[in-house]
């Protein structure tokens, strides 16, 4: 019986805590700047595109395709994959493939957030949908 993969708990402060708390209640959310209405992750108080800080929390769906990714086959720990994946929403998030066969992960395939669990608040992590 092989034993649970344990994840870090992530570091958190004030700018991310709205990030956090929300994972922690399984939901995804980005920032939305009401200056130039882009989307942006990693969710942050100033826009990346116009450098307002006009920006507002938003659920994302979860919900996105994989742009690139890389296997890693061998590793101290075994296989993994990590990559980015476009948001339905827009902005691209860059996370690890978890819980689907990594052999079987294909650019432009359909992928969703799954949440796992630290001493803190979860980690979003992105699987086959």
């Amino acid at each position: 019986m092989s034993e649970a993969k344990k994840y870090s708990a992530p570091i958190t402060n004030p700018e991310t805590a709205a990030f956090w708390d929300a994972a922690s209640r399984g939901k995804f959310m980005i920032k939305r700047c009401t200056a130039c209405g882009e989307a942006h992750y990693f969710p942050r108080s100033i826009c990346p595109f116009c450098y307002s800080d006009k920006t507002v929390w938003e659920e994302a769906s979860g919900e996105g395709t994989i742009y690139t990714y890389s296997l890693m086959r061998k590793s101290p720990t075994g296989p993994y994959a990590i990559g980015y994946v476009t948001l339905m929403e827009g902005p691209s998030v860059q996370t690890n493939f978890v819980d689907c066969d990594l052999e079987k992960l294909k650019i432009g395939q359909k992928v969703k957030v799954v949440f796992k669990p630290t001493d803190g608040a979860p980690l979003p992590f992105f699987t086959v949908a």
